[in-house]
């Protein structure tokens, strides 16, 4: 009698489900407005609500230009607290569930290509014969390119990168006490306590080394916008308002410190306590009115292309603005509005024309080699 083998019938392979892809969040058009807002409130503050070298530009004080607005452009140098809380929100946004390789891809092809530009422009331009404006010499430039000019103490080819400096030391310490160990709700809570501590401890110490670290003046700001992050993902998060709510009243303390002078008898335009409190109101207000999804129907399309230009725009107005204010005002006569608004066009312009030709060029090709494979 033959023996036969008896055979389990084959098993068909379960499918496999795919994995869920993690939820992406909804780009908060919004925002980008807010940014634009941001950058505008500083120009403002650079063209008409300060002296210094804009006065070579007008031929004479901005005061005298601008008689009825020069107070309120005043204002506009807080359009930098805005940006912070706005960083922060966007920063811990971005950050979450994100690799530390990655972060620091994504943040170094953001910053780097239109900043690198920005050097080169504001440098070639100051060394034509006929602008009244001095090129910092080549090895201070070369040292520009690194963003580590201001602890290095090198004269800035780019007045408004002071504030790329508090940007940087802000990812660092987001990168290393959130994005390395993993991002989760406990840990960005213990982040924003731990960094508002250290700071106040860090102001009362009086150390220069704990405020090149902990950034006491401006850390109230970041951390606030990472506040409103948290709201954003909860808003019944009681520890996320606690955050945010003590960063507004750190912060406009050091706002109201650092900028009201209304006893300076040499200020060129007076700031109050209130005007400025109010104006840091603002900001936080507006991004937790985003945070909540209040201005969820602002979403207009151009808005994308207007917070894609914020950056370029930040970058190059401020000195390159001198130029052509000189050149519209004293060289064609136009009168101080037309010539405000003229250079405020064309420098959201040249912003247009780094963001299609430079950024959109170099930021995806940076990204692809920082974060590619060692």
């Amino acid at each position: 009698m033959t023996s036969t083998t008896v055979r389990p019938a084959p098993v068909a392979p379960v499918p496999q489900q795919p994995a869920r892809p993690q939820p992406r969040e909804t780009r908060l058009r919004a925002l980008d407005g807010l940014r634009l807002i941001a950058a505008l409130m500083v120009a403002a503050y650079h063209y008409g609500g300060r002296g210094g070298e804009v006065t070579k530009a007008w031929g004479s004080s901005a005061k005298h230009q601008f008689p009825m607005l020069h107070g309120y452009f005043a204002y506009g140098c807080l359009g930098v607290q805005v940006f912070f809380v706005i960083s922060g929100f966007v920063i811990c946004m971005s950050g979450w569930g994100r690799p530390l390789k990655s972060f620091f891809a994504s943040r170094a092809s953001r910053l780097l290509p239109a900043y690198w530009a920005a050097i080169l422009i504001v440098s070639a331009v100051f060394a034509l014969p006929m602008v009244a404006y001095k090129a910092l010499s080549p090895s201070d430039t070369l040292v520009n390119l690194t963003m580590l000019q201001q602890p290095l103490g090198v004269d800035r080819v780019l007045g408004v990168c002071w504030t790329l400096w508090a940007e940087i030391r802000f990812y660092a310490l987001f990168a290393l006490c959130v994005v390395l160990p993993g991002a989760t709700r406990r840990r960005v809570i213990l982040f924003c306590a731990g960094w508002t501590l250290a700071a106040a401890i860090a102001q009362g110490a009086k150390m220069p080394l704990l405020d090149i670290v902990l950034i006491p003046e401006y850390a109230p700001f970041f951390i606030g916008g990472v506040g409103l992050y948290l709201v954003h993902r909860d808003r019944r998060d009681v520890h996320a308002w606690g955050i945010v709510a003590v960063s507004f009243l750190i912060g406009q303390h050091y706002a109201v410190r650092g900028l009201r002078n209304a006893s300076d008898p040499n200020a060129f335009a007076h700031r109050s306590s209130l005007g400025i409190v109010l104006v840091v109101a603002f900001g936080f207000i507006a991004v937790a009115a985003i945070a909540l999804g209040w201005l969820n129907r602002v979403n207009w399309r151009w808005l994308t292309v207007a917070g894609a230009l914020t950056y370029p725009f930040y970058l190059v107005h401020e000195h390159l603005g001198w130029v052509v204010i000189h050149a519209l005002h004293i060289g064609l006569g136009l009168s101080s509005a037309v010539t405000f608004a003229l250079t405020i066009a064309s420098m959201l312009l040249l912003a247009w024309l780094l963001n299609r030709y430079v950024e959109n060029r170099l930021t995806p090709r940076l990204r692809a080699a920082l974060s590619g494979p060692r």
